[in-house]
């Protein structure tokens, strides 16, 4: 059995809690996969099945939350800031390289949904991690944005400017959800997206379903798919199709400019690779790349 232990490290303004997996026959110098969730995940929700299969194939794992998310501290909570989650990867990157037993040459960045597009920009600004994992990436906010029903957009923009506005008041953030049903109001409101990702929290969750309103305006100005091709590090691709969320066509267009990436598409929903077969399928081929382009040895 590999060894799980809570640990933490302070970005910016707080602390982001994590899990640190080690395996159980660890090397003097083990390479080390950073793990993230994405659009307002938290590690309950199925990184710990890929963390545990990564360790079992003898990488040590750091599995964090984002600030305002999960056990992580920072206030408000349910804040989504690109530029703070931004800054919470190179904290972990940073924490990564100075623990004992780990190589700090041999960082990998594994990242889905939002947060394989983080890895993308985190990995390009970093300059020295030494491989990549990015499944079912947002890559393209004006593509993700295109993809929302239009009743969805229409309903969630002024609440997205009353959090702005009420911001600067001091006052407490305008929450919307995270997931609704079809065309409802949630920042996911595709066909699959309340199912699928609430189906993701573990039995007796506290996961809250909502975030700061004022997101809504600042996805469509993100697109971390530009920074693969600054990316020198071997990278996976792992491309849902279709994808609800992430639109495949736009994905392939970013990933395929990147200078060591492998393009892998599979044929399951935006939700549906974290569990049964297709997480299998994928998890499979991640650990293949792992040993491919960073082995233990």
């Amino acid at each position: 059995m590999s060894e799980r232990r809570d640990v933490e490290f302070v970005s910016g303004d707080a602390t982001c809690a994590a899990w640190l997996y080690r395996p159980d026959t660890p090397s003097e110098r083990q390479p080390i996969v950073v793990l993230a969730h994405g659009l307002g995940g938290v590690r309950e929700m199925r990184l710990d099945a890929y963390a545990e299969r990564f360790t079992a194939a003898g990488y040590a794992c750091l599995v964090f939350d984002y600030r305002h998310f999960g056990a992580s501290g920072g206030e408000p909570r349910q804040l989504l800031d690109i530029g703070l989650q931004l800054e919470d990867w190179a904290s972990a990157v940073a924490h990564a390289r100075t623990i004992d037993g780990v190589d700090p040459t041999r960082v990998v960045l594994w990242g889905s949904s939002f947060g394989g597009g983080h890895v993308l920009e985190a990995a390009a600004r970093d300059g020295r991690v030494a491989a990549v994992i990015s499944q079912c990436p947002f890559t393209d906010g004006l593509a993700s944005a295109l993809a929302t029903p239009l009743i969805t957009t229409l309903r969630i923009t002024p609440l997205a400017v009353r959090d702005i506005v009420g911001s600067l008041r001091g006052k407490p953030p305008v929450m919307v959800p995270l997931a609704a049903e079809h065309r409802g109001v949630a920042l996911m409101a595709s066909t699959d997206a309340l199912d699928g990702y609430l189906g993701l929290q573990p039995p007796g969750s506290a996961f809250s379903n909502e975030v700061a309103a004022r997101f809504a305006l600042a996805i469509t100005r993100y697109f971390p798919g530009r920074a693969a091709k600054r990316i020198t590090a071997p990278v996976l691709f792992c491309v849902c199709d279709p994808d609800t969320v992430a639109p495949t066509k736009a994905t392939l267009r970013h990933t395929a400019k990147a200078p060591r990436g492998q393009i892998e598409v599979y044929p399951y929903g935006h939700f549906e690779i974290y569990v049964g077969d297709p997480f299998e399928h994928v998890v499979a081929d991640q650990i293949a790349f792992l040993e491919r382009t960073v082995p233990l040895t």
